[in-house]
C-alpha cells in the first residue's frame, strides 16, 4: 500500500537535535487496486533502426556514453501506472513548469551490470536499489511501484543492449533508474502525474591503474544531513548543495569533503560515499565502525555488503554507531588508527590517506608493511571479495543472472 504524507513541526521544547519537519503516515491510501500497476509481461519494445557504434573500452568515461535504449514508465493519478515502454534513447519532452524543474521533486538510484568471464550479464543485489528507490519516492509523495516488475524490464533492456556491457574486470554498465515529478503546474503540492526512466552508461575502472588513496578535507561550516531531513534519502536535491564545499576543498588541495555535524564534529559521510574506519578502540579490540542509519546516513548496498561481509568473517568488532573528528584524531596521534576509506557503487572501496581537520593533517597509515601501498589489507580484501562476487568469480546469492 502507497500512503500520502503530511508534516509536523516539532514544538521547541524537543531542542535542535530533533526540532524539524518529520514525515508521519496516514491510513489513507493513494488511489485503489484498481488503478494501472507496472507490469513486466506489458513490456512495449521499439527498437532503434540507428544502433550507435560501440566506444573502445579505454575511452570510456563514466557518464558520458550511453547504450542504444531506455526504459520509461509513465503515471498519473487518475490511471495509476501505463504500459512500460523500452525505446530509442533519446530526449524527455516535458513542460516548462514541471515541478521537477522547480522543486526538485526527483529521486534516483545507481547499480552496475557485469559481464563475467563466461560472457553472462549479472546485477549485484538489484533488489536492494529498488527498495531504496521506493522508500524516497515515499519521501516526496512520488509514485512507488513493484521492484520486481521494474526489475525484470531492467533485464530485458540489458538483454537488449548486451553489446554495451563491456568485458574485462572493472568494467561494467552503470544504470541510474530516476523517478520524476511530471506535474505541469506551478506550485508546491503532491504531483499527479510522474515519469520513471531507466538510462545506461558502459564505464571503465575506477581504479584505471589500481587503487589511489584520496585525501579529505573536514567540512566544520557546511552540513549534508541534518535530524528529521532526507539524509537518507537518494534525492538529486541532496548533491547539488555539496557542490560548492567540494570545489572549496578542491582548491585547498583535498579531493574530497568530509562531512561532520554538531559540536564535536560527528562523521558522517565522505562526499557521495558512507563512511568506514578501522582502528584499535581504547580498550584494545580491532573494530570496523561505521556511523549508524539515524536517518541522516543513505543505506548505501556496498555499505549493508561491507558490514555482511565483515560480520561473517568474525575477525573483529563490526560496529554502527556514532563516532566524531576528535576520537578519530586522538586514535591517529595514539597510533590506534588503522585504515579509512568510503564506500559505494562506483568505486567499491576508495582508501583515504590523509584527513584535514582544524588546521592539522592527521594521516592514515593504509599498509604499515608496504609504505607505497595506496590502499590498506582490509580494504584490499573487501574490494576484491565484492568483486569476484560482482564478476560471478564467488559464488553468492548477491549476483543476479540476467
Amino acid at each position: 500500500m502507497i500512503y500520502t504524507a503530511r508534516f509536523l513541526r516539532l514544538p521547541a521544547t524537543y531542542g535542535p537535535t530533533t526540532l524539524g519537519l518529520r514525515l508521519l503516515h496516514t491510513t489513507r491510501p493513494v488511489g485503489t487496486a484498481a488503478l494501472g500497476r507496472i507490469q513486466a509481461s506489458q513490456l512495449q519494445k521499439t527498437l532503434t533502426t540507428t544502433p550507435k557504434p560501440l566506444v573502445p573500452k579505454q575511452d570510456l568515461v563514466f557518464g558520458h556514453v550511453f547504450t542504444d535504449h531506455m526504459l520509461t514508465f509513465e503515471w498519473t493519478a487518475k490511471a495509476g501506472w501505463g504500459r512500460p515502454q523500452l525505446k530509442p534513447y533519446g530526449p524527455l519532452q516535458i513542460d516548462p513548469c514541471c515541478a521537477v524543474l522547480h522543486y526538485a521533486l526527483e529521486c534516483f538510484e545507481g547499480l552496475k551490470a557485469y559481464r563475467d568471464a563466461q560472457g553472462k550479464v549479472r546485477l549485484f543485489r538489484p533488489e536492494k536499489n529498488m527498495e531504496r528507490m521506493n522508500n524516497s519516492a515515499e519521501r516526496l509523495h512520488l509514485p512507488q511501484f513493484e521492484g520486481s516488475q521494474v526489475l525484470e524490464c531492467i533485464k530485458e533492456l540489458l538483454r537488449t543492449d548486451e553489446r554495451w556491457v563491456p568485458e574485462g574486470r572493472g568494467y561494467s554498465l552503470y544504470l541510474r533508474p530516476t523517478l520524476i515529478s511530471t506535474e505541469n503546474t506551478l506550485g508546491v503540492h503532491r504531483s499527479n502525474s510522474a515519469m520513471l526512466f531507466v538510462i545506461a552508461s558502459p564505464c571503465g575502472p575506477y581504479f584505471p591503474t589500481g587503487f589511489k588513496a584520496i585525501s579529505l578535507y573536514c567540512d566544520e561550516t557546511n552540513v549534508r544531513a541534518w535530524p528529521g531531513g532526507v539524509g537518507n534519502k537518494k534525492l538529486g536535491s541532496n548533491y547539488a548543495p555539496s557542490i560548492g564545499p567540494q570545489v572549496m576543498a578542491e582548491n585547498k588541495g583535498y579531493q574530497q569533503v568530509l562531512w561532520t555535524i554538531g559540536e564535536d564534529h560527528e562523521l558522517m559521510e565522505v562526499g557521495t560515499m558512507n563512511l568506514f574506519v578501522f582502528w584499535r578502540t581504547e580498550d584494545g579490540d580491532m573494530e570496523l565502525v561505521t556511523p549508524p542509519l539515524d536517518g541522516t546516513i543513505l543505506p548505501g548496498v556496498t555499505r549493508d555488503s561491507i558490514l555482511d561481509l565483515a560480520r561473517g568473517w568474525g575477525e573483529f568488532k563490526v560496529s554502527e554507531r556514532k563516532i566524531n573528528m576528535k576520537q578519530l584524531a586522538r586514535a591517529s596521534n595514539e597510533g590506534r588508527l588503522l585504515e579509512v576509506f568510503g564506500a559505494g557503487t562506483a568505486c567499491v572501496v576508495s582508501p583515504v590517506n590523509r584527513i584535514h581537520f582544524q588546521g592539522k593533517d592527521y594521516h592514515v597509515p593504509l599498509d604499515p608493511a608496504n609504505p607505497e601501498s595506496q590502499a590498506g589489507p582490509l580494504a584490499a580484501r573487501i574490494y576484491n571479495t565484492l568483486f569476484a562476487i560482482q564478476y560471478g568469480e564467488l559464488p553468492s546469492k548477491w549476483s543476479v543472472v540476467v
